[in-house]
């Protein structure tokens, strides 16, 4: 059934009948009484959301603090190329002797060049980013549990926030690659209970009509990290200082902006805490001009959802992670969606941190990632209520697909020397595949996060974002 359905069948219920002493949903409320998307959720909206902005500070920043610098020949010492010692700007730094060349800007712009991470080397690289995903994938599963539990919304926020900064400020100080491994890893798993949480406080308190569309906006916030961080890293003299000025703001984010941001209204009605759940709702009233009717009080959601009928009446009260499972429904849904999810975050994620790759600068290619992915949220948002959501899921991902294989072919074009004199239109266009693969596949992770929550009941729906979320990570 619907989310729309369930509103039109509350409405029959309630509609027309005396409020006094009536216990309704929170969704009903919204909806009949303190707004769907007013003053005060347009507000608590964009606090909660600015949340995925330092994600992304925290995702992206491995791609300019472990990036390989630029290098250069050290004076006398390049001679075309000719003899073991000599140094020449043409051949692979592996094949020189290290005496013979120097890194432009100093051994201490990337963990690439302080720790010598080249050559044989080079793998290590790849370690960092995996331990970081690895972090993720841990972390979105715990946070994501925690947060329908004993912390709440608010509650991980602060907690990952919190941990986001310390271990990166931490990272800044790592003595050696092996305590830089170590924290990449602890990031990763803090890192990842932070867009679900972001995600479900910001949404929860949105009236059902405005949900889909809210929901989907969280991800602007996303790309503006990223578009931010180029700028933080051309002006850090060292990875280092890149790794404490992006670490900062989550501090600065726990002490100035989350004391603002409301507790989940749901979560306190699912913890038994109605009082302070219509609290929230009172002020979402007072703000959005409304007054809430005497004697109404909450009560959690009827459970008439046709998926959540096949749940044992166990599932119904309190879901988790097997319970998922124990319906034939969930279950089917759940493996699709988590080969669908995996699928999208290799793509997205390949995509991102190839940009080290591209015959442009780094600086200009992450840049324009990051814009690019902007209008992929706007455009999918309104095409979503004409062709639905699985018709656009399908849409953005083969879109991504032939661009990005189309990239390909013009990387291998380039790389081979192939090109020759049409390099110079190559590599804009190879930049060009790259943001429009980049800017369909974002359409797909932001419709994912839609469709998702859409596919499960309301019981189990955090456990499946959970879930799901986890493997994009």
């Amino acid at each position: 059934m619907k989310e729309s359905d369930g509103v039109k069948s509350l409405e029959k219920k309630f509609l027309g009948e005396k409020t006094e002493r009536k216990r309704i949903t929170i969704d009903y409320m919204l909806m009949k009484w303190t707004g769907e998307f007013g003053k005060w959720q347009v507000r608590h909206f964009i606090l909660a959301s600015f949340a995925w902005t330092l994600e992304a500070l925290h995702n992206m920043v491995m791609i300019f603090a472990d990036q390989q610098p630029e290098w250069q020949c050290k004076p006398n010492n390049n001679n075309g190329g000719l003899g073991f010692d000599s140094c020449s700007t043409a051949a692979s730094i592996c094949s020189m002797e290290r005496s013979s060349w120097e890194w432009v800007r100093g051994n201490h712009v990337s963990t690439v060049s302080e720790w010598g991470l080249i050559c044989a080397q080079e793998y290590q690289v790849g370690v960092a980013h995996s331990l970081f995903f690895v972090g993720r994938l841990i972390g979105a599963s715990v946070f994501g549990r925690l947060s329908d539990s004993v912390l709440g919304r608010k509650g991980v926020l602060r907690l990952v926030c919190i941990l986001n900064a310390v271990f990166g400020l931490l990272t800044a100080m790592s003595p050696n690659l092996t305590v830089y491994l170590i924290l990449r890893l602890l990031t990763g798993v803090s890192t990842g209970g932070v867009g679900l949480s972001s995600f479900v406080l910001a949404t929860e308190p949105v009236g059902p009509s405005k949900r889909g569309p809210v929901g989907m906006s969280t991800f602007y916030f996303f790309s503006l990290g990223i578009t931010i961080l180029p700028i933080l890293s051309y002006l850090s003299t060292t990875w280092r200082v890149l790794y404490v000025v992006s670490s900062i703001p989550s501090l600065l984010y726990v002490i100035l902006v989350l004391p603002l941001v409301s507790e989940s209204p749901r979560w306190y009605l699912v913890q038994g805490r109605t009082e302070e759940a219509m609290n929230v709702m009172r002020s979402i009233a007072a703000v959005n001009g409304h007054v809430l009717p005497a004697g109404v009080s909450l009560a959690l959601e009827d459970g008439d959802d046709d998926d959540e009928a096949d749940l044992e009446p166990a599932a119904q009260a309190k879901g988790s992670y097997v319970d998922i499972f124990k319906s034939p429904v969930t279950r089917i849904r759940m493996v699709l969606m988590i080969f669908i999810w995996l699928t999208a975050a290799l793509v997205y994620y390949g995509l991102i941190l190839n940009v080290v790759n591209l015959s442009t600068s780094i600086y200009i290619s992450v840049f324009l990632n990051g814009i690019s992915e902007m209008p992929a949220f706007a455009i999918t948002a309104s095409l979503l209520q004409k062709f639905g959501r699985r018709a656009m899921l399908v849409s953005t991902m083969l879109l991504s697909s032939a661009c990005a294989i189309a990239g390909s072919v013009i990387t291998g074009i380039i790389n081979g020397g192939e090109g020759g004199p049409m390099n110079k239109f190559l590599s804009p266009l190879q930049l060009v595949c790259t943001m429009l693969s980049i800017f369909a596949m974002a359409g797909t992770y932001n419709l994912l996060y839609i469709y998702t929550a859409e596919l499960f009941p309301t019981v189990v729906r955090n456990a499946a974002l959970g879930m799901t979320s986890a493997a994009l990570n």
